[in-house]
């Protein structure tokens, strides 16, 4: 058990639990310890190199036997990435070229001549068909050989190690910070409590857990040991359904329920009956999600139990046996029948209903705009942070919005793009409620004595939901802009299949100012100015890897839109394994295709569609490159996705998300009551700090709170 809590803390916080084991001169140990990290990117910070240099050598190695396979994985560095053209990014040949080569091998041999002659009489040339292609041609090691070493850069990235407090204690503070996050989790972090919540579903628990899913995965666990139930909606309970039947909490996905035995019937029954009895309104919930009620009720026998006949009502309404009018249907009553202003007091029952439903509020009547902002003002201390800033951030992209493209994207990251056809909103209510929601906000943020904030942080886009933000290492929220420093770009992708064979294919889509003049690097076009790439693998029973290499200095386009195609086999979520990444390296750095130091962002893939869009590269006025995390998903087709089918569709998701405004760690800084306020320039502070920043500092007060990429959602109020 102590092992893997190890590596969680280690994955989710990048802290070293304070070692404990047997005292000696492990000096020697760490610094070798600490040069294995570095040919990964990390390194240890000084308190942890002087804590596992007092102890036994034996203790050293075991620390560093659970972390170096931890932080490869976070870097990518835990697989070997072989590229099909020995010598890439050298020697990369003309499209045609090879085409043309792989034809000629394939014709002059005689078992794979008559499969290749066939489609030719007919004009059809299929690639699968040729000898030698979509399959290494070498071996690694072979690969290895045709590289010269990696030459350290001054720019090279360096994660820094520190040293956390003792197991339990790390464990504990990181099972309140992911049970109490305000925001939805990703899925990797969403595992993570499952695991934690074994060990803590007594307690201690956070004084509140806001985000629904989260309470689904702690209820899983008390139920299982006989605790009380954190529920006061009847959607926890249905949660709590799904949880035990191993679907979905979210409620994103249908979930087929299993057969339940009987005291869990009872359990989640008893919990149904408590929740009704409380407040019978709540029947009203039943509505937005009627049919997994009614496939649940065939599972629970609500008729077994008399005794719970608020429980039994539930079931009832789902079957349409009873009425209960849902908070939307009496809202959309009144907006029937031309009453704003009642719909606006019908919703402050439903106090996140109606800030979600302002913009449309405020754009019905203009003469009820008084009667809807005051009734948001009167219940706004009961709607949460995250809601807030949602709303505020919505307002930043509402003015001047006639026209221009409307972005919708799911909490899996499934994107669309529309024409904006709203009316507009009147610029003086759109001040007094962005001023409202400023002041609600400001009085929610904790003081922070003193702030240090690090300047490349400041347009980090606020986490105000992680759910399709994918694991790794240095991904941010979407929106979130951050700049390039360096020549040469790299992206990489890797998948492993699970079942059966399966392609996924590497493509930069880049477009000009206008969004227009496509041109592509992809497995049909292999070269183009300041560009190559390593060529196509079709199959990954043991792992496969492709690369994009791209010469900063003569791209002449405006953006640069990495994507990640499934042109057949298994999707995101089904493969064994599969990550995106990029690399940035200076112009004279050779090295392997892959080299961990010099990755500085590296993403799980998962999500529902068949195209994926992590992020945007964008070359500004000034000359210099920016990356603009998107975190969207295409659904594709089933099969034979291309860059070339999709670059219309990726242009307007892209175009949604360069054009929108996001509100950023900025933001928020300046709403944040300081005694005192500094941006970091590399000297540490005396005394305990707020500090804000990409990574924490070394020599930082043990007192003070810092708030990284790792834990920014902590900034978001409750």
């Amino acid at each position: 058990m102590k092992i893997w809590l190890a590596e969680l803390i280690v994955r989710h916080t990048h802290r070293i639990p304070a070692p404990e084991g047997t005292p000696g001169d492990g000096a020697a140990a760490a610094r070798q310890f600490d040069s294995a990290l570095m040919s990964a990117g990390f390194k240890l910070s000084r308190d942890v190199m002087a804590a596992l240099s007092g102890l036994s050598e034996e203790t050293v190695l075991g620390v560093a036997r659970r972390t170096l396979p931890v932080v490869r994985e976070i870097a990518g560095d835990h697989v070997r990435h072989n590229v099909y053209f020995r010598d890439f990014p050298r020697n990369v040949p003309d499209t045609m070229d090879f085409w043309a080569g792989l034809l000629r091998e394939t014709l002059l041999d005689p078992v794979a001549a008559p499969a290749a002659i066939g489609p030719l009489r007919g004009g059809v040339l299929n690639l699968l068909a040729l000898v030698g292609y979509g399959t290494y041609r070498h071996g690694y090691e072979e690969m290895l050989e045709a590289h010269d070493e990696l030459i350290a850069g001054a720019g090279d990235r360096v994660t820094v190690l520190h040293l956390g407090r003792g197991l339990a204690e790390e464990s504990e503070r990181l099972y309140l910070r992911l049970a109490g996050s305000a925001t939805p989790l990703n899925e990797d972090g969403l595992g993570a409590l499952g695991m934690l919540a074994e060990h803590y579903a007594s307690g201690p628990h956070p004084e509140r857990i806001p985000v629904r899913e989260n309470r689904a995965v702690i209820n899983e666990v008390r139920l299982a040991i006989g605790e009380d139930l954190l529920v006061d909606t009847i959607t926890d309970v249905l949660r709590l359904a799904c949880a035990l039947s191993g679907g979905d909490v979210t409620l994103q996905e249908p979930t087929r329920f299993v057969s339940m035995p009987r005291p869990m019937r009872r359990s989640l029954l008893a919990a149904l009956d408590g929740v009704v009895s409380a407040d019978p309104g709540k029947l009203g919930d039943v509505a937005a999600r009627q049919e997994p009620w009614k496939r649940l009720g065939e599972r629970l026998h609500p008729h077994e139990y008399p005794e719970w006949a608020r429980a039994a009502d539930v079931f009832a309404v789902a079957r349409g046996e009873k009425k209960a009018p849902s908070f939307a249907a009496r809202i959309e009553a009144r907006l029937a029948s031309g009453d704003v202003a009642g719909a606006a007091h019908v919703a402050k029952g439903a106090p996140g209903m109606l800030f979600r439903s302002l913009d449309r509020l405020l754009r019905t009547a203009p003469d009820a705009q008084d009667a809807v902002l005051e009734a948001a003002e009167s219940v706004a201390g009961r709607v949460s942070g995250r809601v807030l800033l949602s709303v505020r951030e919505h307002l930043l992209n509402r003015a001047g919005a006639a026209g221009r493209t409307r972005l919708f994207a799911n909490r899996l990251g499934r994107g669309a793009t529309a024409p904006d056809t709203r009316a507009p909103l009147d610029p003086e209510v759109v001040a007094r409620l962005s001023a409202f929601l400023d002041g609600e906000i400001r009085g929610r943020l904790p003081s922070a004595g003193h702030l240090v904030v690090d300047p490349d942080a400041l347009d980090i886009a606020l986490p105000l939901s992680g759910k399709a933000t994918g694991d790794g290492l240095g991904v941010l929220p979407r929106g979130s802009v951050s700049p390039i420093s360096g020549e040469l770009l790299r992206f990489f992708v890797h998948w492993r299949q699970r079942e059966r064979r399966t392609d996924f294919d590497l493509s930069a889509l880049m477009l000009d100012e206008n969004y227009r003049d496509p041109k592509w690097l992809a497995f049909t076009n292999l070269t183009t100015t300041g560009g190559e790439h390593s060529g196509d693998i079709t199959d990954a029973p043991a792992g496969a890897s492709e690369f994009i290499n791209l010469s900063l200095r003569h791209v002449t386009s405006r953006f640069v839109i990495p994507q990640v195609n499934i042109y057949s086999g298994e999707g995101f979520e089904e493969v064994e394994e599969s990550f995106f990444g990029f690399m940035l390296r200076d112009g004279e750095q050779k090295g392997r295709p892959f080299e961990a130091r010099t990755v500085r962002m590296k993403s799980d893939l998962r999500g529902p569609g068949r195209v994926a869009l992590p992020m945007v590269f964008m070359r500004g006025d000034d000359g210099r490159w920016r990356a603009k995390w998107l975190h969207l998903h295409l659904k594709g087709g089933l099969e034979f996705n291309q860059v070339e089918g999709n670059r219309v569709t990726t242009s307007n998701l892209v175009r949604g998300i360069v054009e929108r405004r996001f509100l950023t760690v900025g933001f928020l800084t300046d709403l944040i009551d300081a005694e005192k306020t500094s941006r970091w320039d590399g000297n540490v502070p005396d005394g305990p700090v707020t500090y804000i920043g990409l990574e924490r500092p070394e020599g930082l007060h043990e007192d003070s709170r810092v708030f990284t990429p790792e834990n920014l959602g902590d900034l978001i109020p409750a």
